[in-house]
């Protein structure tokens, strides 16, 4: 049996957005409050007993989120010729999650988006 650690962090940060080629309400200008859920895995911990401190998964998902709050997206790379999305969104916090926090023992696992307090786009490989 291979054993499995996740550990789970919720950030938000709040930033507008319109949709490209959308044929709704959303194709306008328009804001949400986004929350963020990143769940990173590990099959050992360390040598303190944790996959990671939480407090890293924090930072950097901080230091990304803080790029985008209170900004338009459609106005910053790589949302300014990628769709801003709340699916993309998730694919680029993966990615650059992933960068800075990947290593020999840790992986993010996912990513999920919330948009509202019921809709939400979550993204993983595998």
């Amino acid at each position: 049996m291979v054993s499995l650690y996740t550990l789970t962090i919720r950030s938000e940060f709040a930033a507008a957005h319109q949709l490209r080629n959308y044929p709704g309400d959303c194709a306008r200008l328009h804001g949400h409050n986004w929350k963020l859920e990143v769940q990173v895995t590990a099959n050992k911990l360390d040598d303190k007993g944790m996959v990671v401190d939480f407090k890293a998964i924090k930072q950097a998902t901080n230091e990304i989120a803080g790029m985008f709050d209170h900004h338009n997206l459609n106005e910053i790379a790589p949302f300014t010729h990628l769709n801003p999305t709340a699916e993309n969104i998730a694919a680029y916090f993966y990615h650059a999650l992933s960068e800075m926090l990947n290593d020999d023992r840790v992986k993010i696992k996912s990513v999920s988006v919330w948009e509202t307090d019921r809709a939400c786009a979550s993204y993983t490989e595998e």
